[in-house]
């Protein structure tokens, strides 16, 4: 039977700030929670803003918290100031060019119709004819929304970044989030497994782009930037998990990334699940990080007509000024996606070492489905695969949780706010709701608040359900003011407000995180509530044990609110271990049935038995 991959840890960053302590989660729904509740995130994101706080959080301070977070307009660049360069073909009434260059400056292979007179560290050169040059301008982007993480926030600053991508020091600061959250070390955790016991599963769906990766590399022989040592390794995709395996965790166990567009979030997730339902190993950190809020990653969406242009945005509301903080708008009228960052890891832990160490446990991940679209008229047209991963998902529900028990479920829909989407994604949720007789199925995408992060967008969508299950509220779609006519919602209870879902969430067991990628990668999550995977565990394995359980919680409970509340203050642990404890061959011993490794204290297992007895 089985293993139950229980959530023990959950970090990362996005637009609406940070996501242990639900921070990130208790943003959107500020509006209902007490402010009491709200305090410690005012005082988180004013940290990490830079905002000054003296005794109290003042309505100007969340004015500004609020001014600087969620989708909003784009603040990584300025978009009505865009470098652009254009070629051109020069030439003079006399069919003469003259302009001065230092020597070192002078092409390798000089054109044939140059005259060049060396002068000391100078040329002068007179061009007989045309001469092909770039002219640099500055232009307007047509899109300027964007889901940028807290105004003012870097995390490169927070550790020795040493020209690390984006996406990676977003990584370092995701990775260290969730392994803060866990309210007992990592060396701790080390002591109770193997080395070999642990899973990274993490990655970048669009690898590392910007200037310190794969744009500069690209870009340096032609606006004569230089290409350092780092720009081809830090630009590989699976490079998230290189980070927190070499710098992070000190991990010599299974890793790597399975990539599935906006999908693949979910498709890590579901690699985490099977080491631990294979028993292959006991903890997994799974996650992803995208940076991609970079004028040339959104003009390649952009001129695919995906991305939610200003003039559009103007247009939806009649109006000469666009609302860049409405600019993704699921289900309702709408122009395109919202081009988005963030980082988010949870740690799934196997429920015996769980229950034994006494950790947190946030929920469970039943299972993940993935399905192929099959044939297509366009790689990034929706398809059928997507009915299958849902109706997967709906039918595990109802048989774990029974003919009742799969109606107190919600779903965050993918949600992208482009009119394609609302179509599609609906008719889907629809039919499924119909087919397994929900009458009005909770429907929420909080893409609407923090934008389209691509690889990370379903990690987004993941903390902040097991947010409802802390604070009782799943986030409405507040950027939206009706429903679409051609949405597709006889049995959705599309949300266009936040929904009470009991105390802690009570009244829901389950969501359904959906996602569906270009080129036909669509995956539908099915993760159970704490109260839901409580009962589970407690039915497997009794009272007794539970009882042991909840006692030796107190402490981890106490210490990862300890460590939230020092976070809010600027005072978290970033974990980034360059250089030590490196191991070579001389930290190795190895016999025929193990092999030791100098940092750690257990060994490593080399099995005798031969698994294929049966074909013999």
């Amino acid at each position: 039977m089985a293993k139950l991959p229980l959530i023990v840890g959950l970090g990362g960053i996005n637009a609406a700030g940070r996501s242990s302590g639900f921070h990130s989660y208790k943003l959107m729904v500020a509006d209902v929670l007490s402010a009491d509740v709200m305090e410690s995130t005012w005082q988180d994101l004013a940290s990490r803003m830079g905002l000054e706080i003296d005794n109290n959080v003042t309505s100007e301070v969340i004015d500004a918290i609020k001014t600087g977070t969620f989708v909003r307009r784009v603040d990584s660049f300025d978009p009505d100031n865009l470098l652009y360069q254009y070629k051109a073909n020069l030439n003079t009434d006399n069919d003469k060019i003259c302009f001065t260059l230092r020597k070192s400056k002078l092409p390798t292979k000089i054109p044939d119709n140059w005259d060049v007179v060396v002068d000391g560290s100078k040329v002068h050169i007179t061009v007989n004819g045309n001469l092909d040059a770039l002219i640099e301008d500055r232009v307007a982007f047509p899109v300027t929304s964007g889901g940028n993480i807290p105004a003012g926030f870097n995390p490169a600053s927070l550790y020795n970044s040493r020209f690390h991508p984006r996406g990676l020091s977003l990584t370092i600061y995701g990775a260290s989030d969730a392994l803060n959250s866990l309210g007992v070390e990592w060396d701790e955790i080390l002591k109770h497994i193997k080395p070999d016991e642990v899973s990274v599963y993490a990655g970048s769906g669009l690898a590392q782009i910007d200037d310190n990766s794969l744009g500069g590399m690209l870009a340096a022989p032609l606006t004569g930037g230089r290409v350092s040592s780092k720009m081809m390794a830090l630009s590989l995709a699976e490079m998230p998990a290189d980070f927190i395996n070499g710098y992070v965790i000190n991990s010599v166990g299974t890793t790597g990334t399975n990539m599935g567009a906006c999908a693949t979030f979910l498709y890590n997730l579901r690699q985490g699940m099977y080491d631990i339902q294979n028993g292959k190993s006991k903890v997994v950190i799974v996650g992803n990080a995208e940076a991609p809020v970079i004028p040339e990653i959104m003009e390649g969406f952009r001129v695919m007509g995906a991305l939610a242009e200003d003039a559009q945005l103007k247009a939806l509301d009649s109006c000469d000024e666009v609302d860049n903080r409405r600019a993704c708008r699921p289900f309702s009228a709408n122009a395109g996606f919202t081009m988005a960052e963030s980082a988010q890891f949870v740690v799934l832990m196997d429920d015996e070492l769980a229950l034994k160490l006494g950790a947190n446990i946030y929920g469970s991940v039943a299972d993940v489905f993935v399905n192929a679209d099959a044939n297509k008229k366009s790689i990034s047209a929706p398809g059928v695969g997507n009915y299958i991963t849902v109706a997967k998902a709906a039918a595990l529900a109802k048989a774990i949780l029974g003919e009742e028990g799969v109606k107190q479920t919600f779903v965050q829909a993918h949600g992208t706010g482009t009119p394609q989407n609302r179509v599609t994604e609906s008719h889907i949720l629809n039919e499924v709701a119909k087919t397994y007789n929900i009458d009005s199925w909770p429907v929420t995408a909080i893409k609407s608040y923090v934008g389209h992060s691509m690889s990370a967008a379903a990690g987004d969508q993941l903390v902040a359900s097991l947010g409802v299950w802390q604070h009782g509220w799943i986030p409405g779609i507040k950027t939206i003011d009706h429903i679409a006519d051609d949405v597709h919602h006889s049995n959705l209870n599309i949300l266009m407000d936040h929904q009470f879902a009991g105390e802690m969430g009570q009244d829901y067991k389950a969501v359904i995180l959906n996602a569906k990628g270009f080129g036909g990668n669509n995956a539908s999550g099915l993760v159970l509530s704490p109260k839901q995977t409580l009962t589970m565990l407690t039915a497997k394995h009794g009272q007794n044990v539970m009882a042991s359980y909840y006692q030796s919680n107190q402490a981890i409970s106490d210490a990862s609110c300890s460590n939230d509340k020092a976070a809010c203050y600027g005072q978290e642990t970033i974990r980034y271990h360059f250089g030590e404890a490196v191991m070579d061959e001389n930290s190795i011993t190895m016999t025929q049935d193990s092999l030791r490794l100098s940092e750690f204290e257990q060994a490593i297992e080399l099995s005798s038995k031969n698994p294929y007895l049966d074909y013999i």
